[in-house]
């Protein structure tokens, strides 16, 4: 009757405490019906196991899958499922044998994964505590066992993340616990080949995860010393694995600092093991097997020494702090010195090398970028690689994770106390470690190993800094054959899709570095001349690999070197296969000649343009033979270059009269002749007395110029109406080219110049005319649309040449370029054509049809599809022609007077048009036209003229991420927008239009601030259009500047302060820069001036060129200069206290640095009205840098203009309070007072005024102020003499006395030091005001040494670039004496120390207020009763928490935690020993809280099982600790039966306790320091538990309404 009515119906959910009382009284029958004297009869006992029996299906069963079905992880669920497990695990041994195993094969199936919903399935959580209650009772079914084990090795592979603990200890400990003996050593052989295999076989990230989880949560079986109960000698043994230590070693460098901890735990273990086993590990070591952990007996102290130290350094990595890394960096090089001795004395080490592989692999992985950057140091520097052994063990290391980590830009930031273009540190140590890594490599591995580094290299993007100088350290390994085709190939791929980059100049730099590298590495017997010249063919001539560079002269050189060496090519024809003929350069050459030049016969079909990389590949080998035997026969080239190119020259002799030659082949030799005069020129900025690079042109285009009538005449029967094809649109590209580089050549000869411009252009343009002003079809036809391609991009090429000057205005050409511009303004008539108010301006180019039986059908549909591109090229050349024609010739003399202006208009309008229809990058052409149009429209269509001026300019600004068109469309923006005539509009002329021209300045200043480069042009153009360098400006032109002079006097202060990555950029710049041409990419790449200092630059090269003579010339720079003093005062208003090397400090010492540069220029009067404001900007609070510069102003205004003395002397005689320390800076002119002397009429007036005033303030209670006037007494005192005595009378003793008191200083806190730096300064010692003056002082001797950054350093060499800079008597660019610049940064710093830094004894005194409400009078009689009966008495509750601080050992922070354990109400503190309790420190903390709080002892060894047990009391348990599936604190929901395990002060957690976790807490934290202490962390959690579960007791507590 009691087993009936404490059941429950099968469809109910019965409470907990049911199932517990049901299971008390089951487990209270259990002896009675189990026993031989039971009470029982048979039947009785039959019939109550099989009551029980129906108890575990009927009831138990259902009752789990109901709570399965109910989802999320509810109280009720937990403690629900721990009642009915606990129920099954009572019952199983009650009940019929075959019941166990029916209910295991169930809940086997809930634990594999299903796509279909069952009802009766119950979830992973619930199946595991089911399995962990079945297991025990299965434990003799051997073959269940291992279907249960085999099923839980697959949920770990299987399962999320979250399950794969639950199951590893809810089953396989379980499994474990239940067996013994060898039963025990088969299961964990079973297991450690399972995971073992699985990671050999899927070696990943999640797979390494899993498998350390489950050896921690192992690690007791597996790993059991001998203090614990004895082990079966067939247990595996996982340090024999060589699978175990690779799993161990990527954990350590796992992402995962759990998983990290788990394998570092691990070795620990393992070490500890075999420190206690002393034998040898493994006792029988193999030759062939890698043997990653080696054991010694007879080197236990050494072994166990080196791990000790190697654990350190891996744990101490997991902080994030640089400076609590640094310090135990050193145990590395006491590491990697361990492991070279041993191996140095043994052949077989006992530390093999991954082990430190491992340890920077996690300084590489660390999320602080200075540690990544240490470790990456530390492994530069390592010496052990010297050593052959390492070097090759290292070597998969560096070619794989060193080479990603050296990818990180923020690496190559320059370290302290490097200069601006600098090598950077890391890049100047990266050549001594390439070089000394491959020097060390065995020579038969240094080819492969090289290999897969440039292999490396191409697997993902590299950013220019990193390339550049990896590609620099390559290049300086010595010459050494280690790169054949492979090689080479790889180097290509390089190429290609690592130099994405949109600095040109760094990636032109790191090509020559490639290259240079290529040519000292190739081994040239493997490969063949026709490898090396298509290898050559990546390099572009217009970065790298430019003729008449020092590139290009080596490798020259190296093909003479090796001529006759390379590798033989198998020809066509030769089947042995075997090629024995050597082959030289001009071989090579020649063949090629022949081969390129062999082309099959026409077939009558289409042909597209041959492919252009061939005629550059023979182009570039043409080049380099010749240039090479140059130099090898000196001036007999010529006969060389003319046998090399017959071929080519016989072709292009009949090219014009030979009827069947193949169209294919005359345009390859075209194609080669345009290539040749292409790489053939030397860079415009090479220097001149290359005569003999001159000489090969010479030679070329004397060669040339006998075939240049039947080369133009070919090209002219071509374009006057056989282009007729879709392919032929490109092919007339390449004949107007040759066309544009032919008559570029024979400019200065007058025969053939004046042949193509009177005959060959005028009838090119008048047949060009006819196409494009004949009918429109209806439609479009493929030869009609193509003929007019052709003919606008002939006339387009007319007007380029035009444009460059090369024809004459008074040509023929001229006058039939008029009836091209009568075209373009005459009406249309026709419908078909785009509606435009001019007739023939923006013409579209239709989209031709073509027909479906031409048998070419599909090349003219690829074709078709870049149609937009031709018509877009259509519209540009429209652009081109009008351009040059609106300068050249105006608008046609047809158009009336009346209508020019309606013209004008039109023509405007249709340009603004045209920027709306053309690609970004062909936009110029219409800027440029609109360049001379806007002028003549200012005064008459002024809204029209800023509509215009807008719309480009959103057009310029929509480019600002595109790099390639940005910058061309930006200089013909400026051009535009700020013409001269624009300039010269005042507020009267042009109001709208001088307020848009004003924004966009204003605009364009704030783009520069994110884009380097951007003011530099306007400020160029600007300064410029001003004051043009060839000679003087009009009145009128540079009256303009007053307009605009916010533009020059934001770029004296212009600067922005970048990104450090920004920065890099341009120090990385600027180094490749001052390499030079060592360099080649400085000679071939023609880039623009970007740097951020050239707006300072070019504007101080137009200030310097100003002329004081010149009444405009003053009143500019008086302007300036007032606008300037506005600045500094409304820095010095806004913001009293600013940073030094902050914008606002930078902004002021630029302006500074400008008036003083201005000073010699300025009248005598304005300087009058001057001195005022520098007096006032002298009393505001200023940085040394800005201070000086005010102070040397003050002087050189007083020593010009000595009556101002008096003035000066007034600044003394403001109220001291207000004045404070800002009286230094005039105590600092005093100091200099012999220089202003001379100047003054009555000496020694001024000497005693002097005085006077500096007494006064040698005795300021402020002590800088007193160490300045001493320096001025003493400088101002040595002026006096030998007339002291007589004349100064007492003063003079008082003078000494203060003297000789300051020479006395004793060294009494920083004085005597600050009394003498303060004389050696370099504002007081080596510098002279008047001597000293010069453009190097004030921008770059002042700013180093007042410790200015030194991107704020102005190095000469930039004004030397600038030809504009004027140099004159009054300003010096360099300073006539060394002395200056010779100096240290360094300045006197006051250091007042008082008595705040003594120190303070601590003492704190707290008195704990027993709370009013426990009523407590008398606690003795308390004393003798239990905690709980204790705090029952009084009135006090405890919770369901249970903290357990087994692992914590120091007895403070168990004491406190014990305070705070008992005044929130846990329910037990769990420590490892209760003798804690007996310590004086813990009772010190603990305030006696541990006679009101139950305390267990738990010792740490049996924790494992504890949290077991208390699992299965359904007990959630909780750690505080950073997972992948970590729960924020503050979101964290606590249950009411809580588990809180602490960890261990230093190691925190143990890992083989992770996995027992039912969830990890995290505290959200937002400093540096990685970690809180642990009885802090433990407070917050305990607290947000009491805060909880207080405010659902305040809830539950509150009455009903």
């Amino acid at each position: 009757m009691l087993f009936e009515s404490l059941s429950w119906q099968s469809d109910s959910w019965p409470g907990t405490e049911r199932v517990e009382a049901l299971t008390a009284f089951i487990e209270g029958l259990g002896p009675l019906i189990e026993t031989d004297t039971t009470p029982f009869s048979a039947a009785k006992v039959t019939s109550i196991k099989d009551k029980i029996d129906s108890l575990v299906l009927t009831r138990c069963l259902p009752l789990l899958c109901k709570i399965s079905a109910e989802a999320g992880e509810g109280m009720r669920c937990r403690e629900s499922t721990a009642a009915a497990c606990r129920l099954l695990s009572v019952c199983f041994p009650l009940c019929d044998r075959a019941v166990p195993g029916q209910v295991a094969l169930s809940v086997l199936q809930s634990l594999q994964p299903s796509e279909e919903e069952d009802p009766g399935r119950l979830n992973v959580e619930v199946a595991s505590e089911v399995m962990a209650a079945l297991i025990p009772s299965l434990s003799a079914d051997e073959k269940l066992t291992l279907t249960i084990l085999s099923s839980a090795l697959s949920c770990i592979k299987t399962l999320p993340d979250a399950l794969v603990s639950k199951i590893t200890v809810r089953l396989l400990l379980t499994v474990l616990k239940c067996c013994s003996g060898e039963r025990l050593s088969s299961i964990l052989k079973v297991i450690v080949d399972d995971l073992s295999s699985w990671h050999s076989s899927d070696r990943t990230p999640v797979v390494t995860e899993r498998a350390l989880l489950c050896f921690t949560a192992l690690s007791d079986h597996l790993l059991k010393p001998h203090s614990l109960p004895a082990s079966s000698s067939c247990d595996p043994d996982p340090r024999l694995s060589l699978q175990f230590w690779r799993m161990v070693q990527d954990g350590l460098t796992h992402r995962d600092s759990v998983s990290r901890k788990r394998a570092l735990y691990l070795l620990k273990m393992c070490v500890a093991l075999s420190e206690e086993k002393r034998e040898d590990c493994p006792l029988n070591p193999s030759e062939e097997e890698d043997i990653l952990f080696k054991w010694a007996s007879n080197r236990n102290k050494l072994l166990r020494e080196f791990w000790e130290d190697y654990a350190l350094v891996m744990e101490t990595l997991e902080e994030n702090q640089i400076h609590v890394v640094r310090p135990v960096l050193n145990r590395i090089d006491t590491l990697i010195q361990t492991t070279v001795n041993n191996n140095q004395v043994s052949d077989q080490g006992f530390f093999h090398p991954s082990w430190l592989l491992c340890v920077y692999q996690r300084m590489f992985h660390s999320e602080n970028k200075s540690l990544m950057r240490e470790g990456v140091f530390h492994l530069l520097e390592l010496q052990v690689l010297q050593q052959p052994a390492f070097a090759l063990a290292f070597s998969q290391f560096i070619v794989g994770p060193f080479m990603n980590v050296l990818s990180e830009t923020s690496l190559f930031q320059r370290s302290l106390g490097q200069g601006v273009g600098d090598c950077p540190e890391i890049g100047a140590k990266l050549q001594v470690f390439i070089v000394t890594f491959f020097s060390s490599l065995p020579s038969e591995h240094r080819g492969r190993i090289f290999l897969q580094m440039i292999q490396q290299l191409c697997t993902k993007h590299w950013c220019a800094a990193p390339l550049l100088f990896l590609s620099q350290a390559i290049s300086k390994l010595p010459p050494s054959p280690m790169l054949g085709v492979d090689g080479l190939t790889a180097l290509r791929e390089v190429l290609h899709s690592t130099m994405i980059t949109h600095q040109v100049l760094l990636r032109g730099a790191a090509q020559c570095f490639l290259l240079n590298s290529a040519l000292c590495l190739t081994e040239v017997s493997a490969v063949t001349l026709d490898d090396v010249f298509s290898f050559l063919t990546h390099f572009r001539a217009d970065e790298s690999l430019c003729r008449g560079t020092q590139m290009w002269n080596q490798t020259c050189t190296w093909l003479l070197d090796n001529d006759s060496r390379f590798k033989p090519r198998l020809m066509d024809g030769d089947c042995t296969g075997a090629a024995t003929k050597k082959e030289t350069v001009r071989d090579y050459v020649q063949s090629e000649m022949h081969t390129y030049l062999r082309v099959p016969a026409s077939t009558g079909h289409t042909e597209r343009l041959p492919d252009f990389r061939e005629a550059d590949k023979l182009a570039r080998a043409i080049l380099l033979c010749v240039d090479l035997e140059r130099n090898q026969l000196g001036a007999e080239f010529g006969n060389t270059l003319e046998s090399l190119l017959s071929p080519l020259l016989d072709t292009l002799s009949r090219v014009s009269t030979n009827m069947y030659l193949p169209l294919r082949k005359s345009d390859k030799s075209l194609q080669l002749l345009l290539r040749l005069f292409q790489l053939g020129g030397t860079p415009s900025c090479q220097e001149a007395g290359e005569e003999q690079v001159d000489n090969v042109m010479l030679a070329m285009e004397r060669l040339i110029f006998k075939l240049v009538d039947p080369i133009q005449e070919f090209i002219l029967r071509r374009l006057l109406g056989e282009l007729q094809e879709l392919v032929d649109v490109e092919r007339a590209e390449l004949y107007l080219c040759v066309l544009r580089q032919l008559v570029v050549m024979y400019k200065s000869t007058p025969q053939h110049h004046s042949n193509i411009q009177q005959n060959y252009f005028p009838k090119l343009i008048k047949n060009s005319l006819k196409v494009l002003q004949e009918p429109h079809q209806q439609i479009n036809s493929v030869a009609n649309q193509v003929g007019r391609a052709v003919a606008m991009a002939s006339l387009a090429t007319v007007c380029g040449l035009g444009e460059q000057e090369v024809i004459d205005m008074q040509s023929e050409t001229i006058s039939a370029l008029k009836s091209l511009n009568d075209y373009f303004y005459s009406p249309v008539s026709t419908s078909c054509q785009r509606q435009s108010s001019l007739g023939n301006f923006n013409q579209w180019l239709q989209k031709p049809q073509t027909g479906d039986g031409s048998s070419d059908g599909a090349l003219q549909g690829r074709l078709l599809q870049d149609w937009g591109r031709i018509a877009a090229s259509f519209l540009r050349d429209q652009w081109i022609c009008l351009s040059f024609l609106i300068k050249a010739v105006g608008i046609p003399e047809s158009i009336e007077v009346s209508r020019a202006s309606e013209t004008l208009q039109a023509a405007l309008s249709c340009s603004v048009e045209a920027l709306a229809l053309l690609p970004s990058d062909l936009v110029l052409p219409a800027l440029t036209f609109m360049e001379t149009v806007l002028p003549q429209l200012l005064l008459d269509e002024e809204a029209q003229c800023v509509e215009a001026v807008n719309l480009s300019w959103d057009l310029v600004q929509g480019l600002s991420t595109n790099a390639h068109d940005f910058w061309p469309a930006l200089k013909g923006f400026v051009s535009m927008a700020f013409h001269h005539k624009l300039l010269e509009l005042t507020h009267t002329s042009a109001p709208t239009l001088l307020c848009t021209l004003k924004q966009i300045a204003s605009e364009l200043m704030e783009l520069s601030q994110s884009k380097s480069g951007v003011f530099g042009v306007l400020i160029q153009h600007c300064c410029h259009t001003w004051l043009p360098t060839g000679g003087g400006s009009s009145h009128t032109g540079f009256s303009s500047v007053f307009s605009h002079i916010n533009i020059i006097s934001e770029a004296c202060v212009y600067g922005p302060v970048f990104r450090r990555d920004q920065r890099l950029i341009q120090d990385v710049q600027t180094y490749v820069e001052q390499l030079g041409e060592e360099c080649s990419a400085n000679v071939a790449v023609t880039s623009d001036n970007r740097d951020d200092q050239l707006p300072r630059t070019c504007v101080l090269a137009f200030l310097s060129r100003l002329d004081s003579s010149n009444q405009q010339h003053e009143r500019l720079m008086e302007e300036l200069v007032m606008d300037l003093l506005k600045k500094d005062n409304d820095i010095s208003k806004s913001k009293v206290r600013y940073y030094s090397n902050s914008l606002q400090h930078r902004v002021k010492n630029r302006a500074w640095q400008t008036m003083l540069l201005l000073l010699p220029k300025l009248r005598e009067e304005f300087v009058a009205t001057l001195l005022n404001h520098v007096f006032e900007a002298g009393f505001c609070s200023n940085h040394a840098s800005v201070k000086y510069l005010i102070e040397w102003m003050m002087i050189l205004i007083l020593v010009r203009y000595p009556q101002h003395m008096d003035s000066f002397w007034v600044c003394f005689n403001r109220d001291h309070e207000k004045t404070k320390t800002s009286i230094c800076t005039f105590l600092s002119v005093l100091v200099h007072l012999n220089v202003i002397i001379p100047t003054l009429e009555d000496e020694d007036t001024h000497l005693r005024k002097a005085l006077d005033i500096i007494l006064q303030w040698c005795f300021n209670h402020n002590f800088s102020v007193r160490l300045y006037a001493l320096l001025a007494l003493k400088r101002v005192w040595s002026l006096v003499g030998v007339r002291a005595e007589a004349v100064w009378g007492g003063l003079s003793t008082v003078i000494k006395a203060c003297l000789n008191q300051a020479e006395a200083m004793q060294s009494t806190g920083n004085a005597n030091k600050n009394w003498t730096r303060i004389q050696e300064h370099f504002f007081f010692g080596a510098f002279h005001p008047i001597r000293d003056y010069s453009v190097e002082t004030i921008f770059l001797t002042f700013p180093s040494l007042s410790e200015l950054a030194d991107d704020e350093w102005i190095p000469l060499w930039k004004f030397e670039k600038l030809s504009c800079f004027n140099e004159s008597p009054s300003s010096l660019l360099r300073n006539p004496a060394p002395d200056l610049s010779q100096l240290q940064p360094g300045d006197w710093i006051q250091q007042d120390k008082g008595e705040e830094n003594k120190e303070e004894r601590w003492a704190e005194v707290q008195k704990k207020i027993t709370p009013w409400r426990l009523g407590i009078q008398e606690q003795e009689p308390e004393l003798q009763l239990v905690p709980q009966q204790r705090a029952a008495r009084v009135g006090k509750q405890h919770g369901a928490l249970l903290v357990v601080a087994s692992l914590i050992d120091k007895p403070t922070n168990l004491g406190g935690l014990c305070r705070t354990c008992e005044i929130f109400g846990a329910s037990t503190l769990v420590l490892d020993n209760l003798r804690h309790v007996s310590d004086k420190n813990f009772q010190a903390l603990s305030v006696s809280s541990e006679l009101w709080l139950p305390l267990l002892e738990v010792k740490p060894l049996e924790l494992t099982d504890f949290l077991q047990v208390k699992k299965s009391e359904g007990y959630c348990i909780v750690g505080v600790e950073q997972t992948a599936n970590s729960q924020s604190l503050q979101d964290y929901q606590f249950p009411e039966k809580t588990l809180l395990l602490l960890g261990n002060e230093r190691e925190g957690i143990p890992a083989n306790l992770l996995q027992m976790f039912d969830v990890c807490v995290e505290i959200p934290q937002q400093g540096v320091t990685r970690s809180l202490n642990v009885h802090v962390s433990a407070a917050l959690l305990i607290w947000e538990y009491t805060r909880q579960h207080l405010t659902s007791a305040e809830v539950n507590s509150k009455p009903e309404n």
